[in-house]
């Protein structure tokens, strides 16, 4: 009977301990402190698109101020890294004001030309013919020597003369009164890359079978692409040079220089 009844008390004592209460088993903990909480996961940044018409070339390109300057902090601040390029970056300087061929700020630094009144009457002009053209096809040849420039001009501002050299303006003079060319700044070639940078003065000369003529830079613009005003005729010799400016689609630089 002992034998038997050991077992029974051993298994109402478990049955016993199953249904306790579960208070009985509560039990606290202290949380950690503040300093051991991590970051929050949660970004709460709020995000504006970035405007897509902004010019990020090196034209806009700025040399950041010194460290601890009084403008150091300033967004924006600093001076441009390539101002020539950079739209009314010297508009008081040699390049004149955008789309304009004539600048009072220019009166000074660059000589005043006189075409006269009646300048429409009196246009100089020098037809390109088939005897103008040398064995190489070549109307002649431009010199800058301050940018290190020598460079065949051939007919036409198409891809095919541009690609041989630079190109004579169709229907413009080739000798007398205003020649007109262009040329590449970059791409299949770069001849008329430095042109922006001429100084007023600074010489350029043309040869071709008529001879050797010697101009002298009176200005440097630029000029929408639109405006044509820098190949009209005109009573004085002068020579004009087109190139693209880099990145403005809408603008060209214009030079100008006339005989000395």
């Amino acid at each position: 009977m002992k034998g038997r009844l050991f077992p029974l008390m051993l298994a109402a004592l478990t049955a016993a301990l199953c249904v306790t209460p579960a208070s009985a088993l509560n039990y606290t903990m202290a949380p950690p402190e503040d300093y051991l909480f991590a970051r929050p996961t949660s970004d709460d940044t709020i995000y504006e698109p970035e405007a897509v018409n902004v010019d990020r070339s090196k034209n806009a390109a700025l040399i950041p101020p010194g460290f601890g300057t009084p403008t150091s902090y300033l967004p924006g601040s600093g001076e441009l890294l390539t101002p020539n390029l950079a739209p009314g970056g010297l508009s008081g300087g040699l390049v004149n004001t955008v789309g304009s061929t004539t600048s009072p700020l220019l009166m000074e630094e660059y000589p005043t030309i006189d075409s006269g009144s009646t300048w429409m009457d009196t246009t100089a002009f020098t037809e390109v013919t088939s005897a103008l053209y040398d064995s190489g096809g070549s109307l002649g040849t431009l010199r800058i020597p301050s940018i290190g420039l020598t460079v065949k001009v051939y007919e036409g501002t198409g891809s095919t003369p541009l690609a041989k050299g630079a190109g004579h303006f169709t229907g413009t003079s080739i000798w007398d009164g205003n020649v007109c060319i262009a040329g590449h700044n970059r791409g299949v070639n770069n001849h008329f890359g430095k042109i922006h940078t001429l100084a007023a003065g600074a010489a350029i000369t043309l040869t071709t079978k008529l001879g050797t003529r010697t101009y002298a830079v009176t200005s440097v613009d630029k000029v929408l692409e639109t405006n044509t005003s820098g190949t009209a005729a005109t009573s004085d010799n002068r020579i004009t040079l087109y190139t693209c400016v880099m990145d403005q689609r809408a603008y060209r630089w214009m030079v100008q220089a006339v005989e000395v």
